[in-house]
Formats: C-alpha cells, sequence, structure tokens
C-alpha cells in the first residue's frame, strides 16, 4: 500500500508544482482529497499524470458553508497544501491559524514561486521567473547565447513540487517526536537556489566561470555535451573523468590520435570539432551499439515517445500505463512497502458526497448544502 499508508491529504487544487508534489504523496500511498472548484465539477477527467490516484470533492471555497466543510475535512487530516498568493486563505477564512486550531497536529503546506514574505511575495511569476532570480537560469546555455529555459523542471517540479513534499515528510516525522503539526513555506525560488548548491562550491573553489557555457558540465567541456549523429539524432557524452575519457575515445576511434589533452581550456574547441565530426559519422543507433557495456558514459538522447520502450527503463518498469496514458512510474522503490499502481485521474468532484457521507453528514444536509450552491 505504499509508506505514506494511512495518511490523510487534503489537496487545494492548482495547478503544476502542488499537485506534482501531491502526486508524489499519493503515489507513495497517502490518501489524497483534492478540493476542486465548482466550475471545474462536471466534465470529463483529464488525463493529466499530476492528477492520478486522487479523490475529488467539489467544494465553494468563498462560500462560508463550504469553507465550514473543508474545517471539517481538515480535524481528521493529517496535511493540508495550498497553492495561492500569500494572505488568500487567510481572507477565505482557512488560513493556517484557523486549520491550527482545528487541528493542532495539522501539517499546512504552502507552495510559491516567491515564498510568504519578501518585497516580490504577491507579485505574480513563473518557473522561469523564480530560477531566474535564483541565479539558476543564467548558467544554463551555450557560451555567447542566450540562457536556456530548462522546460519548467527546475523551479516548478525539482525546486517546488518534490521540495513541498520533501518538507511535508519531514513535518511528518517531527510531529512523530512532538505531536504537534506547523506550516510549510515552500517556496519555488528558495529550491531553485537549493538546487544550484553543488555550482555554488565549484565556484567558490575557482572551479566554475560565470560565462555561460564555458565550464565542465554546461557545454562548456567537449566531454560533457551531447553531439548529432548521421541520422540528424544525438547522443549524450558525460566522459568527466580520465578513465571514462579514455574509454570515450577508444569508441570514437581516436584513441592513437593526437589530440590535445582533456583538461586543456585552451584547445577545447579543437577537440570539440573533432569529435562533432567524428559522431556525424555514424548513425545514432550505430554509436549507441558502438558504446553499449562501456564506461565511456555515452548515451543516446532519447525523446519522451522513446523513453519507455528502452531496455533498461523496460526491465525495471520505470513507466507504465494509468487510464491509457503511458506515464513515468511512482519512485523511489521500497522493498517492504512497494507503492500500488496509481489509479486514473478523476471527475471533479466526483467523491463529492462520499466524502460528506464519511463525515456524518446526512443526505438531507448534503442536498442543502449543493442547494445553496457550497458543494458542486
Amino acid at each position: 500500500m505504499g509508506p505514506l499508508h494511512g495518511v490523510r491529504v487534503i489537496e487545494i487544487a492548482s495547478l503544476a508544482p502542488a499537485p506534482f508534489g501531491c502526486m508524489v504523496l499519493s503515489d507513495l500511498g497517502a490518501d489524497v482529497l483534492r478540493v476542486d472548484r465548482p466550475a471545474s465539477v462536471g466534465g470529463e477527467a483529464v488525463m493529466d499524470p499530476l492528477g492520478r490516484g486522487r479523490h475529488s470533492i467539489g467544494l465553494n471555497l468563498k462560500d462560508p458553508a463550504g469553507v465550514d466543510v473543508l474545517l471539517r475535512l481538515v480535524e481528521t487530516a493529517d496535511v493540508l497544501v495550498e497553492g495561492f498568493r500569500p494572505g488568500v486563505t487567510e481572507r477565505l477564512g482557512f488560513g493556517p491559524d484557523v486549520c491550527l486550531e482545528r487541528n493542532p497536529g495539522l501539517i499546512y503546506g504552502r507552495m510559491t514561486g516567491w515564498g510568504q514574505d519578501g518585497p516580490m511575495a504577491r507579485m505574480a511569476g513563473h518557473d522561469i521567473n523564480y530560477i531566474a532570480i535564483a541565479g539558476a537560469l543564467d548558467p544554463v546555455g551555450r557560451a555567447g547565447e542566450r540562457p536556456v529555459p530548462p522546460l519548467n523542471l527546475v523551479g516548478d517540479f525539482g525546486g517546488g513540487g518534490m521540495l513541498l513534499a520533501v518538507g511535508i515528510l519531514a513535518a511528518l516525522y517531527e510531529r512523530s517526536q512532538s505531536g504537534r503539526g506547523q506550516v510549510i513555506d515552500a517556496a519555488m525560488i528558495d529550491g531553485a537556489a537549493l538546487l544550484t548548491s553543488f555550482i555554488h562550491g565549484m565556484r567558490g573553489q575557482g572551479l566554475w566561470q560565470d560565462a555561460r557555457g564555458t565550464n565542465l558540465l554546461d557545454s562548456g567541456a567537449p566531454f560533457y555535451d551531447t553531439y548529432e549523429t548521421a541520422d540528424g539524432l544525438y547522443m549524450s557524452v558525460g566522459a568527466l573523468e580520465p578513465q571514462f575519457y579514455a574509454a570515450l575515445l577508444h569508441g570514437l576511434g581516436l584513441a592513437d590520435e593526437d589530440l590535445p589533452g582533456q583538461l586543456d581550456r585552451d584547445r577545447w574547441p579543437e577537440t570539440r570539432a573533432r569529435f562533432t565530426e567524428v559522431f556525424k559519422g555514424r548513425t545514432r543507433e550505430e554509436w549507441t551499439e558502438i558504446f553499449e557495456g562501456t564506461d565511456a558514459c555515452v548515451a543516446p538522447v532519447l525523446g519522451l515517445g522513446e523513453a519507455p520502450a528502452h531496455p533498461h527503463i523496460t526491465a525495471r518498469s520505470g513507466f507504465m500505463d494509468v487510464g491509457g496514458l503511458t506515464q513515468p512510474a511512482p519512485a523511489p522503490r521500497f522493498s517492504r512497502t512497494p507503492a500500488e499502481t496509481p489509479a486514473p485521474p478523476v471527475r471533479a468532484g466526483e467523491h463529492t458526497d462520499r466524502a460528506l457521507t464519511d463525515l456524518g453528514l446526512s443526505r438531507e444536509e448534503i442536498a442543502e448544502l449543493r442547494r445553496c450552491g457550497a458543494i458542486a
């Protein structure tokens, strides 16, 4: 049933980072009840992996009666997650103080871009803005070119939803010692900055230059980059250590060629030009076969549609079919409490009546709440 079996989570519906964090919790066995807006109730289920494994209740949180239902749910929950701008839940009547008064053991997770305080806290923003201010965007790109957004993986998901999930797990553990809940301020700007810790360390040691595309890990080094193949596809190369670099040269047929030294930065362009020429001589499949089973740290660059079929990924069941959509499987793996196959996303509000019945509301009370627009 997963290591979080028995943990009850209330998720206030939002976009991307918080749903990802709640997906991780659900994948690991938590019972996640998503609170959807009335306007979204009634449509078909959206086949979005971020919504898998949930139950859903339709509540009007702008109606005091709807908020009262939410607070009743809070009384028996372990975690509440919201992704509003600072101050919104307080204004609606279910801020941390109110919820913790109802349930002193509640973990109240707040997912924002800029955090709960600071001069930018109430401004709008997106992943690209958070990682820009955090210093995580500027190093990404090639020399002499503009920074390249690394999708929305660094802010929304790595620095956002994943950090939120880690914070919730830490707070649950602390509660097991103290018996008390607390509020988690999970901000994408903080998480994105945290992800750059290693680079700050290299910079502090004089091993990293601020000019993008000139370092070991940012496409500056010819032995840590991608190369186009004869069929217009790409191979990835990460041969950092000397023994791996030697295996790379052997696979490329360059072991006996008089190339510059691996760490001769002044001649990196010369080495890159030679690697580029050689990789263009064969297809991606041919290079994959050549480097298969070696320690050259060379692997094909697969597309999103190709990755699920790679032999290593299939051997580990890294992807699965959920509701007709191929998507990443839950991770990490547990030896004694493995995660179950996630349930497909549900229609917004699909479990409203069941959730209210579990709260002890009668059929008549549920009908009245629906009549006055507090639930959907």
